[in-house]
Parts: structure tokens; sequence; C-alpha cells
């Protein structure tokens, strides 16, 4: 089963007002019907989806509806769900505000309607991604540009980020941002759907975390013994040129320890020269002393 799935078939479970049932169901169907003259079909892949649509239409209208299972027309094994209003079809395209080019007021008037209308319209034209297999991204696809933007303009209403890209002759109201997505199953009810996926975010972003600390301090770990073994080759060839009893005592002892500790950090080897000659010397001294073995070598190297 999906992730899109299991959080249809979440919020398939809720009990809403009387107007949020009507907000729901008008996102519903202006975005999955076929309008005939003497009837509504209403069609979608989920089981759970069919029965809700169904048993809201009946309690809401007090009529008779048909839902039936049939296969898709393109031969495969996926079977689609119907449900047929053949009464009072005008008073219900009226009243869900279908025909008209956006909702009216009451439609989506208070938060609450237009999170309905949100869910509604979610269930036959948004899927979102598990977050545990996929890149964060949620989607709503209409062939039709108008109810796009409409859909685009509700959810930032929210603070959503939504944005809208044409593909191929379809229009797509997307959602990139981890923390979006969550917000958006927040405001449909969908709060088990909200642990889940907030657990598998927190998991990704520890893990990334984790890695990208490692990676650092690999790439310490790495700059550090490129320092040294850059600081044992200007001592090798001092000591093969001059010898090392023409240095300076602070510098030949500078010498002696890291040839001594050939991985030492310079930080960890200032500590060890002060606690074995008992004199301090600091991170920045010893760097100095290196910088003059790195311009003695680089004199030689230029002879």
């Amino acid at each position: 089963m999906s992730f899109t799935t299991t959080v249809k078939n979440e919020v398939c479970m809720l009990e809403l007002s009387n107007s949020e049932n009507i907000s729901e169901l008008s996102g519903f169907v202006r975005a999955s019907s076929k309008i005939y003259d003497d009837r509504i079909e209403l069609t979608t892949e989920n089981a759970k989806v069919a029965k809700r649509i169904y048993l809201l239409i009946k309690s809401i209208y007090g009529i008779e509806v048909l839902l039936e299972q049939r296969k898709m027309a393109n031969f495969s094994n996926k079977k689609i769900y119907v449900v047929t209003i053949e009464s009072k079809v005008s008073d219900i395209l009226n009243d869900l505000s279908v025909m008209d080019e956006s909702p009216k007021d009451y439609i989506v008037g208070s938060n609450e309607e237009i999170k309905s209308y949100l869910r509604g319209t979610f269930f036959n034209r948004g899927s979102v991604n598990d977050p545990k297999t996929s890149q964060y991204h949620l989607e709503f696809v209409y062939d039709n540009k108008h109810e796009a933007v409409f859909v685009q303009r509700l959810l930032n209403m929210f603070d959503m980020n939504s944005k809208i890209i044409i593909r191929d002759t379809k229009y797509m109201v997307y959602i990139k941002e981890a923390e979006k997505i969550s917000d958006f199953l927040k405001l449909i009810s969908a709060y088990q759907a909200v642990l889940y996926y907030e657990n598998i975010r927190i998991y990704k972003e520890q893990k990334n975390n984790t890695n990208r600390l490692n990676n650092c301090e690999q790439a310490n770990i790495d700059k550090i013994i490129e320092t040294c073994n850059s600081q044992i080759s200007d001592i090798e060839l001092i000591m093969d040129k001059l010898g090392i009893e023409f240095l300076d005592d602070k510098i030949k002892e500078a010498c002696e320890y890291r040839l001594k500790y050939p991985e030492t950090s310079l930080t960890e080897l200032s500590k060890i020269i002060s606690l074995e000659t008992n004199s301090n010397i600091t991170k920045s001294g010893l760097n100095h002393r290196f910088r003059k073995i790195r311009d003695i070598a680089s004199r030689l190297r230029d002879k």
C-alpha cells in the first residue's frame, strides 16, 4: 500500500460537520466528475474514498446512489470505483458549486471549510511520496489551469509555499519542503500519517547530520595528514642537505618532535612538547617554527 493510499484511508474515517462535508464533496466532485444530462459519475481508484463519497451523498441529499467497481479501460488489472448520481443532479451541482468557475464563498468561507475542500480535491487529484523511499514531494494534478491556481491560492493561505508547473498538458501544484508537506498532512487531519512522516524525517535529518560530521572529521584528518607529510618532507630535505645540527634549538626541537610523532596535529604536538620539555609552547608558536622550516626547505629546493 502506498503512502498516499494510507493518508487517504486515514482521513476517510473523519467525522465532520455538515458544512465541512459539503466543502469536501465540492472539492472531490469538481476534481473527478463526469457530468451528463441525467447523471453524475464520480471515479476513484481508492475503495474507502468511494465508500466515503457514496455515504456522504446519501446522507446529505437523502437519495439512492449507485456504487460499482469497474475495470480500467486500458486493459490493466487495476480497478476503479464509480459513484453514480441519478437523482437531484441539478440541485447537487448547484449546491456543491460545481458549475461555477470558482466555488462560492459558503464552500470555502472558513478555515475548516477550506481544509475540507483541500481534503476532497486531494482524494482524487493528490499524491504524496513516502518520505522513507523518495524525495519529499506532494502534488495535485489538474486538467484545468484555473482550478490549479485556485487550489494553489488556498494552500498558500496556510503558508504552504506551493508552486505550479505545466507537465505535458496538465497543471501540477506541488510542495517540496518537508516541513510544509507535514503541515499539509496536519491540515487535512491525517495525524497518524504526520507521526510516521515526522519520525522518518527526523531519522533522515539525524543520519544526514551524522554523515556531514563524519565527512567533516575525515576532511580534518586528511588535512592534518597532508600537513604532517609536508612538514616531514621539509625536515628530511633539510637533514639531507644541511644536517639538523645547523638549526637553532627551537627549530631543531620542532623537527625532532615532528619526526617522533608524524601523524599528530599541531594542537596535540604543542601539548606534548610543553609536557615533555616543561616549557609552554602554543599551537601558534609551533606553527611559526614550522613556517621557518618550510622557508628553509623552499630555499633549498630553489637552489
